[in-house]
């Protein structure tokens, strides 16, 4: 009874760390899914381009984020601006002269204060095509270098590892599924394991538009399956039995399919070039995997190195880690449809 208890306090304290971190970020539109920005600068004549910039958004607010391109590179025309589902999308026409972008400068103004990345893509007349990441602690892009460095593969990696990790929509629905499991260790495994196994599959089909399915609608039944998995913790806990309890892998599999078009939409809704999909699929699914194995190995390591502190909690204290899940995503299921209504 003492380790469950310990169980039961140690994931309290889990659950209300994320809470508080997601009031932070959902406050902030700069923390929320950290989905990057894309800069595609695609030479039409020599030395003049065509710029597409596209800034994630939700509803009316938007990154504030605005590229800051070489001097020699005048802007032609008036830029036209739209609304995607999830993004605000400006196109306009640069002059840079017969230099082109061979020399100065591409930075992105107020990128340091967020928590995102920006991907910048530069195509030429040539053919050639070259790929970079900007983040906040490198916002800008030397175009006097020799040569620019194609997007690493770290950096899909990364973006894969924070989105998990600061996905808090994500992350509680895997504590749900941890309070359903409870020590069942081995179970555990096996059902994180059907999670990534069905996330994987949707992600694979929504980034090679095999399936389309519309991002905000996804969000707002991924908020809905995170009270499932909260509501199916309490039936537990008031010994009622489910399937959940006995196969949660089944319950863990059905939801993922849900939560792999979420993932999929922190790459489709930028746009990245086609010659990049296979490799961005491929390295931020890894990320995502790294992502959710450390964050559930973190949650067991605590719990061992914690199971010597005693710790006397009410046997309702049970209930409060289920309820703060359900009530946190109560609230974002709201969010989301009054944002898509």
């Amino acid at each position: 009874m003492k380790s469950k208890r310990l169980f039961i306090f140690i994931l309290c304290v889990q659950i209300s760390f994320l809470s508080f971190w997601s009031f932070l970020v959902t406050s902030r539109l700069e923390a929320h899914e950290v989905r990057p920005a894309y800069l595609q600068l695609t030479e039409m004549q020599p030395g003049r381009y065509a710029v597409l910039w596209k800034v994630p958004a939700r509803g009316d607010m938007v990154l504030h984020l605005e590229p800051e391109l070489p001097v020699q590179c005048k802007m032609v025309g008036v830029p036209q601006r739209e609304f995607t589902t999830g993004a605000r999308v400006m196109r306009w026409t640069i002059d840079c002269g017969l230099q082109g972008l061979t020399n100065g400068t591409i930075s992105i103004h107020g990128l340091r204060k967020t928590m995102t990345d920006v991907l910048v893509q530069i195509e030429r007349l040539d053919g050639s095509s070259q790929t970079t990441i900007l983040q906040p602690e490198s916002p800008s892009l030397d175009l006097n270098a020799e040569s620019l460095a194609s997007i690493p593969v770290v950096g899909y990696l990364k973006l894969g590892i924070e989105h998990i990790l600061l996905g808090i929509d994500h992350l509680l629905f895997i504590l749900g599924l941890i309070l359903i499991v409870g020590r069942r260790w081995r179970l555990l495994v096996k059902t994180i394991t059907s999670f990534t196994a069905a996330h994987s599959i949707t992600l694979a089909l929504a980034m090679l538009n095999v399936v389309r399915v519309p991002q905000a609608p996804v969000e707002a039944v991924i908020a809905l399956s995170i009270m499932f998995v909260a509501a199916e913790a309490l039936h537990i806990r008031q010994g009622r039995h489910s399937l959940a309890m006995r196969s949660p892998w089944i319950v863990a599999f059905i939801f993922g399919l849900l939560h792999g078009f979420g993932f999929a939409g922190a790459l489709s809704e930028i746009g990245l070039p086609q010659d990049s999909v296979a490799l961005a699929l491929l390295f931020f699914n890894i990320g995502v995997e790294i992502g959710q194995l450390l964050f559930v190995i973190t949650i067991k390591l605590i719990i061992k190195a914690l199971k010597q502190i005693p710790v006397n909690w009410p046997t309702w204290a049970e209930l409060v880690p289920p309820y703060m899940i359900g009530g946190l995503a109560a609230f974002w299921t709201i969010q989301r449809v009054v944002s898509f209504l």
